[in-house]
């Protein structure tokens, strides 16, 4: 263990490509530009671009690269890269490794072949990837990774990247006026900070081998309910297993490598279930780090003899995998703009970004649901230690009482002695983690930034963080928008109260402290005028209205095509998952279960036949039964496998909405009626004769 803990400073971006390497490699003039082109968005020269490359192709070929590629993500919820050798030809049939700055600036990848919602034909394959200097190259399966953004021939997204640099401008510009009002000169940048917590499963890779439904889905889409799950509470935080610790140990080092600063492992609720958990970076890096530690945690259990599942519910009656995303705003001078402060001025500071955070989510509440809205997180929604679909916003009781002052200028009894008025010397210190957790709140603050748990396991983060940064960009441009059109009518604080206590009053109805699975919570929301869109086919309906295309065109976050072609993508997405489980689904149980049922009522029937023939009064109830109960429900089987092929066989030529409510309706409500039929069959049939892997198998044989 020390011998590790001694590597650990040594190991950490060692395939990274990052300030001190750039130091060793490139040219100390060339990397003042580039540092100084980073602080003020220019682009950078041909001459430093050139002196860059030749740094990162020599740094990589000392490590072992001998490729390079453009590391994108297009909107599969992936990641893509097409790999280039660093050889040229040379007189004498020899080679040189070259290298140039304007391979590193742009790649050409084929834009048709990647989800475009109708931005790009077939015929109009021609896309651009664009090197992002914002974040560090990285080797890679001895390949220099470079990341970048991805765009059509037009010039529209075609990637998550690209939206939500333009978010993390906006919500730049908009604080930033925000802290000038407040006397801030020092804050040259303020930087929208994440931190996802990833859960996941690791089943036995022979087993996982003998599940279609995992190979293809990712989830399982039958299997009965084991005689023990996560009842007894003993595995969340448990000893780990050494199976799973020696992955969890390798799954460390290879992410220290490339530079995630992987911080926290640990099992989860469910049997079978983990979570890694990284330190806090600023959005950008953080969305590409998760996406590359998806990767490698999957390449790593590979060699461990496991399969890490993301999917968000890949086992049904346990816990689903969620992916918690920590965001915050913070200066580059090292502010939280979410801490509470020390003083009255901190402290309204604070109380305005709180405002504008909570008037944000009220307001977008069903963007801000289309965001985590997938075919895998609705089996995950609404149970288990997931929040509901409703979307509301934590703050614990202590800083709720805070605002209920506010609004009421009445006293906040714990503290202050006089009326509670923003801006003035009797506002209270506000302390933080002074609070329980509220596990069923989608939104929930926790001391200095909020803990969004509505993302699934499997999802990039990028999308949610778009929605985040858009949203309270939009709150604070309309807050700088009156404080500074108050200007000489008032003073500051009292229109920086007035603006406050306003906002707390029309957006009170987002705040919930109680069980977000309580029924009448679900009464109360709707009374509130809350939202509930329990599923991605209600949910997808809502990404294009008005006021959502507005926001997000406003403040040059996407396009209207853009905004548009994600529509079409999200819903056709939907379908085909569906589509693809439901054919699954068909599959296994005509190469499967069909048969297997089948061929115990046999073995059952010719036992009955044999007991007879030695004993003809001998009793053969427990056959006889078991044949028949089998033989009833393999027929209930057959029949309602036979309609949800039809089902498939007839899905209507029709808009996306449309098309979006059958395969919910129609196709997924087939699936279920089959799931409940077979897992009856599994009860009923005996081992040797079941097909499958069973749940009790797969969950606890790691």
């Amino acid at each position: 263990m020390s011998e590790t803990k001694c590597r650990v400073p040594e190991l950490f971006g060692s395939r990274v490509f990052n300030e001190e390497t750039m130091k060793q490699y490139v040219s100390s003039s060339a990397f003042r530009e580039w540092k100084e082109c980073l602080k003020n968005g220019q682009p950078l020269s041909l001459y430093v671009a050139n002196d860059i490359a030749d740094g990162m192709k020599n740094w990589a070929l000392e490590n072992g690269a001998t490729h390079f590629t453009h590391w994108f993500q297009p909107l599969t919820g992936i990641t893509a890269e097409k790999h280039d050798s660093f050889i040229s030809p040379v007189p004498g049939g020899k080679i040189s490794m070259d290298f140039s700055g304007k391979e590193l600036v742009r790649g050409e990848p084929d834009a048709s072949s990647f989800p475009s919602g109708g931005l790009r034909a077939t015929f109009e394959a021609r896309g651009y990837s664009a090197w992002d200097p914002t974040v560090f190259a990285f080797i890679k399966d001895d390949t220099l990774c470079i990341p970048t953004v991805f765009c059509s021939y037009s010039g529209d997204a075609l990637d998550k990247k690209t939206p939500l640099l333009r978010s993390c401008e906006a919500v730049n510009r908009q604080a930033l006026r925000i802290l000038r009002l407040f006397g801030d000169t020092e804050t040259g940048k303020v930087i929208s900070q994440l931190g996802p917590e990833q859960e996941y499963f690791l089943v036995d890779k022979e087993l996982f081998l003998k599940r279609e439904d995992l190979r293809l889905c990712g989830r399982t889409l039958f299997g009965a309910k084991p005689p023990k799950g996560q009842e007894l509470e003993d595995h969340y935080f448990g000893s780990i297993r050494p199976r799973v610790a020696a992955y969890m140990k390798e799954l460390d080092e290879e992410l220290w490598k490339v530079g995630v600063l992987s911080k926290t492992k640990h099992n989860e609720v469910a049997p079978a279930q983990h979570e890694m958990a990284p330190i806090y970076t600023d959005a950008n890096t953080a969305c590409d780090q998760n996406q590359l530690a998806m990767e490698i945690m999957q390449k790593v259990a590979d060699r461990h003899g496991l399969v890490c599942l993301l999917h968000e519910k890949p086992f049904a009656f346990v816990n689903g995998s969620g992916k918690h995303v920590n965001w915050s705003l913070g200066t580059d001078t090292g502010h939280n703009l979410f801490s509470p402060g020390k003083t009255p001025s901190q402290n309204a500071q604070f109380l305005l970004f709180l405002a504008a955070f909570i008037k944000g989510v009220d307001e977008y509440q069903e963007l801000l649901r289309c965001s985590v809205a997938f075919a895998g997180n609705d089996h995950r929604l609404g149970a288990q230690e997931a929040p509901p679909a409703i979307i509301s916003v934590f703050l614990g009781q202590e800083l709720e009482a805070i605002v209920d002052s506010v609004i009421s200028e009445t006293d906040y009894e714990e503290r202050s002695k006089g009326s509670l008025r923003v801006g003035v010397d009797v506002l209270p210190p506000i302390p933080q983690d002074t609070t329980d957790r509220n596990r069923t709140s989608p939104v929930a603050f926790t001391g200095n930034k909020f803990e969004f748990r509505m993302p699934g396991s499997s999802q990039s983060i990028a999308g949610p963080a778009t929605v985040l940064n858009t949203i309270m960009a939009d709150s604070l441009a309309e807050f700088a928008d009156a404080l500074e059109a108050a200007g000489t009518e008032k003073p500051f604080n009292e229109a920086l109260h007035d603006l406050i206590k306003r906002s707390f009053e029309l957006h009170k109805r987002i705040l919930f402290s109680g069980n977000g699975y309580d029924d009448e919570w679900v009464a109360e929301a709707e009374a509130r005028g809350l939202k509930n869109l329990k599923n991605s086919a209600k949910a997808l309906t809502s990404y294009i209205l008005p006021k959502n295309i507005e926001l997000l065109s406003r403040h040059g976050v996407y396009t209207k095509a853009e905004i548009a072609a994600r529509h079409e993508i999200h819903m056709e997405q939907y379908c085909k998952v569906i589509s693809i489980e439901a054919e699954t689904l068909v599959d296994m149980v005509q190469h499967g279960i069909l048969n297997a049922v089948s061929n115990y009522i046999s073995h059952l029937c010719e036992t009955i036949s044999r007991k007879k023939a030695a004993l003809p009064n001998a009793p053969c109830r427990v056959e006889s039964a078991l044949a028949e109960s089998l033989s009833e429900l393999n027929e209930s089987l057959l029949d309602t496998m036979v309609e949800l092929k039809s089902t498939l066989q007839t899905v209507p030529s029709a808009d996306g909405e449309t098309l979006l409510a059958y395969y919910h309706d129609k196709v997924f409500l087939r699936m279920e009626q089959m799931r409940a039929i077979i897992d009856k069959l599994e009860t009923l049939t005996a081992s040797e004769f079941w097909p499958y892997p069973n749940y009790c198998e797969m969950l606890f044989s790691v």
